[in-house]
């Protein structure tokens, strides 16, 4: 008898999940099924990876094995705690070939180098993906997060499917896996109506096929000795279903292709990386185009770079500035967040179908922060002179690149470089494009009225811009300020700009007519900016040569104006160096009068400053600003590290609350003898997580053997509770409050008894455990189908006895 009562009380293990009667190719259907939607929310990092093959390997290697270790938990029942444990190892293993190839040894087997990467991965790698410039490359740093969010996402779909009745669940972390590879993704939308089409109608079609799955089970378990006379009704009704069905998938798939267009027709789209990505700070750099001058003046024939590979008219561009402030045209500051450091500097994310053309550069005398690049530039391998590769930052709408340490001689870099070409037909028919451009401040009132001269009654956007360029290169003369040219001030500000387009002749280069242009189309509406770099004039023998040596004196400054579906478009708003200014009339001498001294003025007292203007004040404030700034940046990065801890912890956290407010419940709310039943209950769930076998059906006495059995350290207060809970159940009257509360203190003691009685793991098991939570569920789900089925016995009786009497009435009125 004891023997018996042990081995009743010893966990029971449940049967596999697979073990119901369904055929082993619907699981099969189950996996494929998964595997295509999840699948589906892995194609969305492609942009992310500049669609790189290494990242489809892990995310749908990722999915198998998420699903085999799915499997190997329905098949076996793991708990909670053995399921983290076992995918914990699996992610580690499988990882190093599928998303630390570069650091495995052969590609494949586990090293230390692959193994930290991944363990780190899990906490840092989101940060990673989110700070560098699409693409983001292949490195262990960036390839855990679609390897680590589909493997969870597999997992946790297919142990919902496979251990829950209702498919419906599994739908969630197919979601989730969705919208994070969105918000982890770029701006640029991938394949949005053939992705949420698919999702639609393969979901649509997989929960109908479980629904349907469920309802033979169902009708089998309700009839399983009954055959079906009825043939062709069966077949009717079948086929009925699979029309609907049907039906329902193409609704879905009209309506989500119909909606599709609108609701990814946004010019913007916001991501994490546009909020998260820390910019290099553009403030302290100064424009490029203050240097324009001094390499006229005293770098004139200092070799710059050597470029190789540039074409006939080719074009080097440093740096591309849309924001003025009256002073100097710069790069926006506020807009530096676009400067995002590069993941993989051999392939920059930019359309290219190969047919590039290899441009390469070595740094000469060129210093400075900005790198040198060429027109619209797929990759950029970069090799520095002093060792390692520096970290640099892109920005793509401007296409300027940038090397925070500095581009220092003997650097060299390869690009390969696509030359847009500019169909004529098409711009001329083409309006401006619609980009973001800030503010400009501090612009003279002049330009206003020059532009609204020179433009007149130009009608077509092209139009507009050709009379702006046309109009400074016809007018303008040409001087560079140097010996033997007509004074010319270098500089672009509002006073330099006056003196340009209000003086009797405009006198002046590429930086004072540039500047000019743009401020004069940015005040008519026109998407402009201004450009700097170094090309070749038309007329030099060296143009177009394999091997160019660029020199100070090769330095340009040219503007360029977006129009729709062409980009930004190069204009020359300087006039030839031919077009040199008219030599000043002389003028008569005057007589100099005597010069007569002056008194000096009398002194004058300083004046207050209010104390907010002090020096000291401003300093303070600033580093206020300055410190909320990195606190904030601090506290983000760290908000985003967190992210996958609390997508683990979320599951647990939420078993714990369910636990205590049900503990709470089942203490407070009810009669009195529901709250001592309460407290049985609560003995008999903490039982059923640490792994006892408790028969559902047996009376108290009954389960208070078998808890003896398992948990003898506490036997004596097991058995006190179950006959006291009898007592007060099926006794006279309600327990007073204060029984009801001695009896929840003996639970108290009872409960830490078992828990005590086992070691620390196995408590924590049980503590993270859903199987009483599931118990319960089960349970409550009986009592409602016993509860229908007595209210439809009851019924059926009720009609019974209504139609027996109105049979008996007519018989007593034939009588």
């Amino acid at each position: 008898m004891n023997a018996r009562r042990s081995a009743a009380a010893q966990p029971q293990r449940k049967p596999s999940a697979f073990s119901g009667g369904r055929l082993w190719w619907h699981f099969m259907i189950d996996g494929a099924v998964l595997t295509v939607l999840l699948g589906l929310g892995v194609l969305g990092f492609g942009p992310t990876f500049g669609h790189d093959p290494h990242y489809l390997l892990a995310g749908f290697g990722a999915i198998v094995i998420g699903l085999a270790v799915a499997a190997a938990g329905a098949h076996w029942r793991l708990g909670l705690v053995t399921m983290i444990g076992l995918a914990f190892a699996v992610y580690m293993i499988f990882g190093s070939a599928l998303a630390a190839s570069s650091t495995a040894i052969m590609g494949f087997i586990p090293s230390l180098a692959s193994l930290r990467g991944l363990l780190l991965g899990i906490m840092l790698s989101w940060k990673q993906l989110l700070t560098l410039a699409p693409p983001v490359g292949i490195s262990v740093e960036v390839m855990v997060v679609p390897y680590l969010s589909a493997f969870v996402a597999a997992v946790v779909a297919g142990t919902l499917a496979w251990r829950l009745r209702s498919a419906y669940w599994a739908m969630i972390p197919v979601i989730v896996l969705f919208i994070t590879a969105i918000l982890f993704g770029t701006a640029q939308v991938f394949l949005p109506v053939l992705r949420g089409s698919l999702l639609s109608i393969a979901a649509i079609a997989w929960l109908a096929y479980r629904h349907e799955m469920r309802r033979r089970e169902n009708a089998g378990s309700i009839s399983a000795n009954q055959q079906v006379h009825d043939a062709s009704g069966a077949r009717t009704s079948l086929l009925r279903r699979i029309g609907l069905a049907a039906g329902v998938i193409l609704v879905a798939g009209a309506v989500t292709m119909a909606a599709a267009p609108a609701l990814t027709s946004s010019a913007s789209r916001e991501v994490l990386r546009d909020t998260v990505i820390p910019p290099p700070d553009l403030h302290d750099l100064p424009s490029p185009l203050t240097k324009f001058r001094d390499y006229v003046k005293n770098e004139k024939e200092t070799v710059l770079f050597d470029v190789t590979g540039l074409p006939k008219n080719g074009r080097v561009r440093v740096a591309a500035m849309d924001n003025y402030n009256g002073v100097v045209f710069n790069v926006d500051p506020n807009s530096s967040a676009s400067f995002s450091p590069i993941g993989d500097p051999s392939a920059l994310g930019s359309a290219s179908d190969g047919g590039g053309t290899g441009v390469d550069l070595v740094i000469d005398g060129y210093q400075g922060v900005w790198i040198p690049s060429v027109s619209v530039a797929n990759s950029l391998r970069y090799q520095s002179a002093s060792g390692p590769t520096p970290t640099l930052y892109l920005n793509k709408d401007s296409g300027s690149a940038l090397n925070l340490d500095g581009v220092a001689k003997g650097d060299s870099y390869s690009m390969d470089v696509a030359f847009p070409s500019v169909d004529g037909n098409k711009l001329a028919g083409s309006d401006f494009g619609s980009v973001r451009l800030p503010k400009l401040e501090n612009v003279p009132a002049v330009v206003g009225t020059k532009a609204n001269d020179i433009v007149g009654e130009a009608d077509t956007p092209l139009k507009k811009v050709q009379a702006l360029e046309g109009a400074l290169q016809r007018e303008g003369k040409f001087s560079n300020g140097l010996e033997g040219q007509a004074p010319s001030n270098s500089g672009h500000s509002a006073a330099r700009v006056t003196k340009l387009l209000s003086g009797k002749e405009m006198v002046g280069d590429d930086e004072q007519y540039a500047t000019a242009m743009v401020l004069m189309a940015r005040h008519l509406g026109i998407p402009a900016r201004v450009v700097m770099g170094f090309y070749l004039d038309e007329k030099d023998p060296n143009n177009g040569a394999p091997s160019i040596k660029m020199k100070g004196s090769d330095v340009h400054a040219w503007v360029e104006v977006n129009f729709s579906g062409l980009g930004w478009v190069p204009f020359n708003p300087t006039p030839d160096k031919d077009h040199v200014p008219n030599p000043p009339e002389p003028q008569n001498a005057s007589k100099p009068k005597p010069q007569v001294l002056q008194p000096p003025p009398p002194p004058q007292e300083p004046a207050d400053l209010p104390p907010d203007s002090a020096p000291d004040a401003l300093d303070t404030d600033g580093k206020k600003n300055n410190q909320a700034g990195i606190l904030g940046q601090i506290l983000m990065i760290i908000g985003v590290a967190a992210i996958p801890l609390i997508i683990i912890a979320l599951p647990l956290v939420l078993i714990v609350a369910l636990k205590t407010r049900r503990r709470k419940k089942r203490q407070t709310q009810g009669l009195p003898t529901d709250r001592v039943s309460g407290g049985w209950s609560e003995v008999l769930s903490l039982a059923t997580d640490l792994g006892a076998g408790m028969d559902t059906n047996g009376t108290r006495r009954e389960s208070a053997v078998l808890l003896n059995d398992a948990f003898p350290a506490s036997s004596t207060t097991t058995a006190l509770l179950a006959e006291r809970a009898d007592a007060a159940i099926f006794g006279p009257g309600q327990p007073s409050e204060e029984q009801v509360a001695m009896y929840w203190q003996n639970v108290e003691h009872s409960v830490k008894g078992m828990s005590e009685s086992v070691g620390f793991w196995k408590r924590q098991r049980a503590r993270f455990s859903p199987r009483s939570l599931l118990a319960d569920a089960q349970a409550r789900a009986r009592r409602k189908a016993l509860t229908r089925d007595a209210q439809g016995q009851e019924q059926s009786w009720r009609s019974r006895g209504v139609a027996l009497s109105s049979k008996l009435s007519q018989l007593f009125k034939k009588s």
